[in-house]
């Protein structure tokens, strides 16, 4: 580049890592238009704002892969708890819940009712809430799915059974309209009391418009313990009846019993990777976080409370203390504590590792942005495998680390032109110290902005900055490019 130029933003004198898993380089960003313009050698050029990057990594902005951030990014737009750790892009509408489609009559039954309050606005459809979303815009862009357990909500009267014929044409065009919304596609969550009675064939009919618009299937499996491996099956065959790809959300293998079953169920997915399109995520915890449950297969283990809507005192302490306070069991407490949110202490470390080593597992934080003691993955996920996973203990290249949160789910989610450095894409960018980053959020103290991130820009406008928020709201609502998604990286 001979002729000089002029840019937004020049990001000088930092190490390039792309999120492609190429080998790291030196090189100066020019930012312009809210698009990377140029790589390279910039010194020389002129900019209306510079960041200094000596000395730190320049990488793509994060995507979180899995949130239930549907209705934060409207109600919390500045998205502190994402910016602050590197996070441009959020994926939503995850384990069968989402915002929209929903009317002022609808129920929220539990786990809807941990994103949406009696006092939030309501979308009739989903068009509408992506409307609202371009009008308001958040700090952080939106890619959202539609809810299986949402559309049951909607068009059911009682859960607790499976749809009618009726019933599932009646979901079949909620999720048509959300397809054509610009939705990515559609996610269950039969794990959850309102879609356990929901067969494999009312999911394979419901989710028939997804071919169509070459959307994907993403699921909270309905066991991740004794029948994971039923469960994965079930979850290959809906995607292979519908014809779409499907992604495992936050893999894992919970209660003792099944600690070490990662060396079964990841072979298994390897190999129907090799015959469909198959995805998965997790994230860097051995403890879980849903709605407070009362089966005994969730309190087997430490159960921390994140918030009781009956019990607002009992917020961040163990649920076996209050059950001795209270001088009840331990189901009986959680009982009494519903609604609410709970941490689940019931996988084992090496599981996690295992899963989060695999190649081909994003990262996705599953953070429910509620209450004041969140588990600590909605403030800490990212900065937690940068630094823990990747640097300190090894488990994979900075490299490798930044792709899996990255490039590999932009190709996953049809995501085109996102969270790779390249000229001409969306100026997504994070700036940050390999050797500082960490997750400073615990469990006793989990609103705590990570260590180590120097700047994030979104789009082109710098959101956060030594450890502030600079108060832009330039996120973009993103629809799935198909083609993207079939590309391999």
């Amino acid at each position: 580049m001979n002729t000089p130029q002029h840019y937004d933003l020049l990001i000088h004198g930092g190490t390039v890592i792309d999120g492609t898993r190429a080998p790291r380089f030196a090189a100066d960003v020019g930012i312009r238009d809210g698009r990377i313009a140029a790589i390279g050698d910039l010194r020389g050029h002129s900019a209306t704002e510079r960041i200094d990057a000596s000395g730190r990594i320049v990488a793509p902005g994060f995507i979180d892969s899995h949130t239930h951030d549907d209705q934060a990014v409207l109600s919390q737009s500045d998205m502190r708890f994402k910016i602050s750790q590197g996070v441009t892009t959020v994926i939503a509408g995850n384990c069968g819940i989402s915002v929209a489609p929903l009317r002022p009559d609808t129920p929220l039954p539990m786990p809807l009712g941990l994103l949406v309050s009696a006092t939030d606005p309501r979308f009739g459809t989903f068009a509408d809430y992506l409307s609202a979303l371009r009008q308001s815009p958040s700090s952080v862009n939106v890619a959202a799915m539609v809810g299986h357990s949402t559309l049951r909500a909607v068009t059911m009267k009682e859960l607790d059974r499976a749809a009618t014929p009726d019933e599932i044409a009646a979901m079949q065009e909620l999720v048509e309209e959300a397809m054509q919304a610009g939705a990515i596609g559609l996610s269950t969550g039969t794990f959850y009391p309102p879609a356990v009675k929901a067969s494999t064939e009312e999911i394979i009919a419901v989710g028939r418009p997804l071919a169509a618009h070459q959307g994907l299937y993403a699921t909270h499996m309905r066991d991740e313990a004794a029948h994971v491996m039923e469960s994965l099956e079930e979850t290959f065959q809906i995607g292979r009846e519908i014809g779409v790809a499907v992604v495992v959300s936050h893999h894992k293998v919970q209660n003792r019993a099944n600690f070490g079953r990662s060396r079964e169920t990841l072979p298994f997915i390897g190999e129907a990777m090799q015959h469909q399109r198959v995805a998965l995520d997790c994230y860097p915890y051995a403890a879980g976080s849903t709605m407070i449950r009362t089966d005994r297969g969730m309190l087997d283990g430490r159960v921390r409370i994140t918030f009781s809507t009956p019990h607002p005192e009992c917020a961040g302490r163990d649920l076996d203390d209050i059950a001795a306070e209270w001088g009840v069991a331990k189901d009986e407490a959680a009982r009494r504590l519903q609604p609410g949110g709970a941490i689940y202490f019931l996988m084992d470390e090496n599981d996690v590792q295992r899963i989060l080593a695999f190649d081909e597992t994003m990262i996705g934080s599953d953070g429910i942005p509620t209450g004041e003691s969140p588990h600590p993955r909605l403030w800490g996920t990212f900065p937690r495998v940068l630094g823990h996973y990747s640097r300190d203990i090894g488990l994979f290249s900075l490299e490798t680390a930044v792709w899996k949160m990255t490039g590999l789910t932009a190709r996953n989610y049809g995501l085109q032109g996102r969270s790779t450095l390249k000229v001409g894409h969306h100026a997504d960018v994070v700036v940050f110290d390999a050797a500082t980053i960490r997750d400073t959020a615990t469990y006793e103290t989990p609103i705590q902005a990570a260590a180590g991130i120097d700047a994030v820009i979104v789009n082109g406008a710098v959101t956060w900055r030594n450890g502030a928020h600079s108060g832009a709201h330039k996120g973009q609502v993103i629809t799935r490019t198909p083609s993207a998604a079939k590309e391999a990286t």
